[in-house]
Formats: structure tokens, C-alpha cells, sequence
């Protein structure tokens, strides 16, 4: 069992490619239901979650602008992917017994709440689980990006990576054996050596705010109850 939490409030940020498994694509309902069992045992702790869930595993915005759509409308369908996965987290999270609220920066009545700051810290005061679906609700902005602003808005006390790596590493370890992981770095560190961690925008907010983020590996079981509570492998990114 890990040691107590050392964190009151967290928002972990979840990439749409976490949700699919082995697949190509979409959700892999068994991958889902581990993601919520993971945060389950974090909410045991006592530790107040929110999440934001990115939608790549059904719409990249990038590349539909790639292929020559407006990255207005590109950004927008990426937007309404993250509410479906939301939604999908949201009836995993449900099924094994944590109350959990989507809330969604483009309003749609009929499928989940519309973001309300006040409205959305109260259900995390009542042990709720909270996820921030359609990204801030402006184009070209990441679900990097809307992790770090709603994680600031809600007074978090640390934003959480999930990743498919144990930590930020010098260069991407699936590629190059000799890529060195980082224990620690300042986010002057990741914005000069250019390190893939969020988008400039999220460190820039992060920095700006004080709000540490700390980077580990999702599909290790236990990994973010113990990272948490300040144990296991992960980065942790914040002022020197």
C-alpha cells in the first residue's frame, strides 16, 4: 500500500492513444475499465481527481488540417472526440463506483454538464471525479494546453502526464537505447532543450502558475497511486 498522498487535488492528463490498447483505434473497453481502476485507487487515498482526456485515438486536428481540411473545423471535430472518450471514462469510472461528471467547454445539454469552475470544484469536494471534456473550446489550442488551464483553475496542487514511459527522457527510449531519463527538471530545462513533455503554451501556464507537473508511466498497475504519494518511477517538472 503506498504512503499517504502527498497531494490534496489532481489533475491527470490522459492522451486519447492511452484509451486504445493493442488497437489501431477507438477504445479498448478492457484499457478503459484498468484507467479507471487506477484512478479508483487514487480517489481512495483521499485525493480529489480531474481529468482531461485528449482525442486522438479517434480525431487528430493536425493531421485532418494535413490532409487539407480548415484547422478551424479539424480542431472543433477533435473537440467533440475528447467528449466521446470523456463520456466512455466517465461510464467506466460509474461502473465501479465513483460518482463522476463530465463537463464540457462546448455546451451540450443533453449528453454532460457545461463547464462551471465553482460547479465543478464542489463535485471534487464531494469526492466526485471530474473530467474537462472539448479541450478549452477554442481551436488551436492542445488538450495539453486545457489540462494545464483547468489544473490552474481548479487550484490543483500537481498535473499528472500519464504516458507510455516511465519519466521524460532526453530522447524517445523506444527509438534510441541511449536516451537518459530525468529524475528531475525545471521547466526553463524542458523549454530549452526542447523536450516533448506538453505544448510551450502548458509548461508556459504551468511555470507561470507555480503548478508542478509530474510525468510516469499509465500501464504500470499501481503507478499513479504511488507517484502520488511521492514513490515509484516518474519526472517531476517544476520551479528551481
Amino acid at each position: 500500500m503506498p504512503n499517504a498522498p502527498k497531494f490534496r487535488r489532481v489533475m491527470i492528463k490522459l492522451s486519447g492513444e492511452g484509451l486504445m490498447g493493442d488497437q489501431g483505434y477507438g477504445l479498448d473497453a478492457e484499457t478503459v475499465i484498468r484507467i479507471a481502476k487506477e484512478i479508483q485507487t487514487v480517489a481512495d487515498l483521499g485525493v480529489q481527481v480531474c481529468l482531461v482526456i485528449g482525442g486522438g485515438n479517434i480525431f487528430r486536428g493536425m493531421s485532418g488540417a494535413a490532409k487539407g481540411m480548415e484547422r478551424t473545423s479539424a480542431d472543433y471535430m477533435g473537440m467533440l472526440a475528447t467528449v466521446m472518450n470523456a463520456l466512455a471514462m466517465q461510464n467506466a469510472l460509474e461502473r465501479i463506483g465513483l460518482q463522476t461528471r463530465v463537463q464540457s467547454a462546448i455546451p451540450m445539454a443533453m449528453v454532460c454538464e457545461p463547464y462551471i469552475r465553482r460547479r465543478a470544484i464542489r463535485h471534487m469536494e464531494k469526492g466526485r471525479v471530474v473530467i474537462f471534456g472539448a479541450g478549452t473550446g477554442n481551436p488551436f489550442f492542445t488538450t495539453d494546453t486545457a489540462a494545464a488551464l483547468r489544473a490552474v483553475e481548479m487550484n490543483c496542487d500537481l498535473l499528472v502526464k500519464a504516458t507510455q514511459v516511465d519519466g521524460v527522457y532526453s530522447a524517445d527510449p523506444k527509438k534510441d537505447p541511449n536516451a537518459t531519463r530525468f529524475e528531475r527538471l525545471s521547466f526553463m530545462d524542458v523549454l530549452t532543450q526542447d523536450l516533448q513533455v506538453m505544448d510551450t503554451t502548458a509548461i508556459a501556464l504551468c511555470r507561470e502558475n507555480g503548478l508542478p507537473i509530474l510525468v510516469f508511466n499509465l500501464h504500470e498497475a499501481g503507478a499513479f497511486a504511488k507517484v502520488v504519494s511521492g514513490e515509484g518511477r516518474f519526472t517531476i517538472i517544476e520551479e528551481e
